[in-house]
């Protein structure tokens, strides 16, 4: 570590990189998957900057080290904690809530006081992390007590923090017992980023109802006792996105483009390739897409073996039982379309409840003729991304669920759809399944533009450039 520590710090609830110790203590590590890593990892890297985060098993007590260019914190984390702050109060009470209440959220006052622990001790990691007058990032919904405390630790530093999901209506928020926590922990920052517009609108509102601070536009006064400004916190959109370059890279090497016609081959060669790629999440709308292709196979709109879906649900949060109960139903719902209208060798649904390395989902995106995002609430979706910067030959069609982040960005282009309307959801995929070829071209050219020039490195840039900007005077030392 350096003797006065880093001058940019991000903290997160994971590392960028998986921790294992082996029975003769040696310690191993593998990077880990996912957006957040991809995004950040570069701009850690460049500022020699350290991370932040749990090493990603239970009870695993490690020092600091380096990695990829990296220095990186452990934040070690017991397997009662990970029960209680994370599958409980992030993931059973924040998740659901601040997805619209699409699965009741749970309130246990336990899992609070767990969650309030290990904020502080993330808090205390990132505060003996940070050189004098340093920029901490701060990532996520797992973390929203950070920014405050950090703050009473080091308030020399600029705090950041971005909100990977959708911040719920004050109607919905208002339902947290511990809401005025929340808030003030997240006014800790200096920026708080969110995905969309609606999203810091939200938080705004979430302000003005909760505490007694004014507001501008998306500027907050936040004031000391004796009434003095202190400092100006700003909520603005700041939507997340993919390292699009180097996925359009992948997608046109000849071993990916061979392996897309590979997999045509092996579906039987369908006339149309429907693809549904998520999480295996209640949140994605997996129910209400196999329901609408369904009810199409049912009504012979759509027969088999010309069309095929394929949907790819990678495991999630398997000890949380409403994602227990959302396996079953899926594999109950798929199983009884592929009884109806299977044929042999010719499955109306291919489902895969595991995931792929990326070589596999960029052929996968090249090789279907339709992507299907019917989100119920996203804070952006990447999947869409990922699909669009795979499709360097101009083809393919996205439809695309308009309670996603990525459908202020895409919508223009993309054929939006509500995914509680099964009717509007069942037209849009007869539409993408019968759209000619020069109207999918000019569509998805318009959407490889957007993603492509506005891709990960811009976004990090971009959240930096406006926090580094916060003046000293700003900071209340």
């Amino acid at each position: 570590m350096a003797s006065d520590g880093y001058d940019l710090v991000v903290v997160a609830n994971r590392l960028p990189v998986d921790v294992t110790v082996g029975e003769d203590g040696e310690q191993t590590w593998t990077r880990s998957p996912g957006g957040l890593v991809t995004a950040l990892e570069p701009v850690v890297q460049q500022s020699d900057g350290a991370w932040v985060g749990w090493g990603g098993a239970a009870d695993l007590g490690l020092d600091p080290f380096e990695a990829d260019d990296m220095w990186l914190v452990p934040v070690p984390l017991s397997r009662q904690e990970l029960e209680e702050y994370y599958e409980g109060f992030a993931n059973d009470t924040l998740w659901p809530l601040y997805h619209d209440v699409i699965q009741p959220p749970t309130f246990h006052r336990q899992w609070w006081e767990v969650y309030q622990n290990v904020n502080r001790r993330f808090a205390e990691a990132a505060a003996a992390s940070a050189a004098p007058g340093a920029t901490v990032w701060v990532h996520d919904y797992q973390l929203q007590l950070v920014p405050k405390m950090l703050r009473e630790l080091r308030p020399d530093v600029r705090i950041g923090f971005f909100n990977h999901i959708p911040f719920p209506p004050l109607e919905i928020f208002a339902q947290l017992p511990w809401r005025q926590q929340v808030v003030e922990g997240l006014l800790g920052a200096d920026l708080i980023g969110f995905q969309r517009g609606g999203d810091a609108a939200n938080f705004v509102r979430a302000v003005r109802r909760l505490t007694d601070l004014t507001t501008r536009g998306q500027v907050i006064t936040v004031t000391g006792p004796n009434g003095r400004v202190e400092r100006h916190v700003r909520a603005a959109p700041f939507p997340i996105s993919i390292d699009s370059r180097t996925f359009d890279a992948l997608a046109r090497t000849p071993e990916v483009q061979q392996r897309a016609k590979e997999i045509r081959t092996e579906l039987g060669d369908p006339e149309v390739l429907l693809l549904g790629v998520d999480r295996l999440d209640y949140t994605k709308g997996i129910r209400h897409r196999i329901k609408a292709y369904g009810e199409l196979l049912e009504e012979g709109q759509l027969t088999v073996p010309q069309v095929t879906l394929v949907q790819v649900a990678s495991p999630s949060r398997e000890n949380v039982g409403a994602y227990q109960q959302l396996r079953d139903d899926v594999e109950v719902l798929v199983g009884r379309i592929n009884g109806d209208f299977g044929e042999f060798g010719h499955p109306a649904i291919h489902y895969m409840h595991h995931s792929y390395p990326m070589e596999e989902m960029a052929a996968l995106y090249l090789a279907a003729d339709v992507m299907l995002v019917t989100a119920l609430r996203d804070g952006m979706n990447l999947v869409a991304k990922e699909y669009i910067a795979a499709r360097s030959d101009d083809r393919g069609a996205l439809v695309l669920s308009e309670f996603t982040g990525a459908a202020d960005e895409l919508g223009g282009a993309a054929i939006l759809v509500n995914p509680h309307d099964i009717a509007g959801l069942k037209a849009a995929i007869l539409h993408a399944t019968r759209i000619q070829p020069r109207e999918a071209g000019r569509r998805m050219r318009r959407l490889r533009r957007r993603v492509l020039e506005n891709d990960v490195a811009r976004w990090s840039q971009t959240f930096l450039a406006v926090l580094t900007a916060v003046p000293v005077r700003d900071q209340h030392v």
